[in-house]
């Protein structure tokens, strides 16, 4: 049946695709790929060709309408993204919701992110949390990071390595400075990392280093107010 697939891809080692996802890519008529380049070293890897077609964020509005009459046609076209689940900080979101608003099929299949495993591996609580993505760099956010000062879950960021000292800086600033906080770098790559502390401590460590790889910021949410057990207040 004609539908899109929304594939998530591995965020570094190529084992971790679904066999799966590794179906549904070969079945496809169409494979929609943010960097055709970076994907076809994985659909290379997967023995897979003459599918890729280029769908990102400078060209979806004028390429969506055509995609959806493709699909309408009676093929099948799957999405992804250069690492992990499109949509999520990542293209994807604007075709989905113009093909549900065509009455086209969308099925997404699970997979990689990056946000779950550094949430994970962070120590920090996990039963709730918020996902934030990248933070504004200009506009909105002063006024961003006041409202997560006060909110009580954990918190995920992703960051670029050239802004994640800056942006450290600026959750000890509004956070405090012993907030705890983990530094995911590298997920499911030779270099994996994490480096755990309060956000002053992860400041001195990366102060003076030079930073590589896709980062993830899991932060801790503000505790709750100490209470007098007598009083209650």
């Amino acid at each position: 049946m004609p539908k899109l697939y929304i594939v998530p891809t591995p965020i570094g080692n190529l084992e971790d695709i679904t066999l799966r996802a590794i179906r549904i890519l070969k079945e496809v008529d169409i494979i929609l790929a943010e960097d055709t380049r970076k994907t076809g070293i994985l659909l290379k890897h997967l023995n897979i060709s003459g599918k890729l077609q280029s769908h990102h964020q400078f060209n979806e509005h004028k390429t969506t309408e055509r995609i959806i009459s493709v699909i309408s046609t009676g093929q099948s076209i799957a999405l992804v993204s250069d690492a992990g689940t499109p949509a999520i900080s990542d293209p994807g979101y604007l075709l989905i919701r113009e093909c549900l608003k065509s009455g086209i099929k969308v099925e997404c299949l699970p997979g990689a992110t990056a946000s779950v495993p550094a949430l994970v591996n962070s120590g920090l609580p996990a039963d709730r949390f918020i996902f934030e993505g990248f933070l504004p760099h200009k506009k909105g956010r002063k006024s961003k990071l006041e409202q997560l000062a006060e909110f009580p879950y954990t918190m995920i960021f992703y960051e670029s390595p050239f802004r994640l000292l800056k942006s450290l800086e600026a959750f000890a600033e509004y956070f405090g400075e012993e907030r705890k906080a983990a530094v995911a770098r590298e997920l499911s790559k030779i270099y994996e990392e994490t480096i755990r502390g309060t956000l002053s401590e992860l400041i001195c460590h990366y102060k003076d280093k030079t930073i590589k790889g896709e980062i993830v910021i899991v932060v801790e949410g503000k505790k709750p107010e100490a209470r007098s057990p007598k009083t209650g207040v």
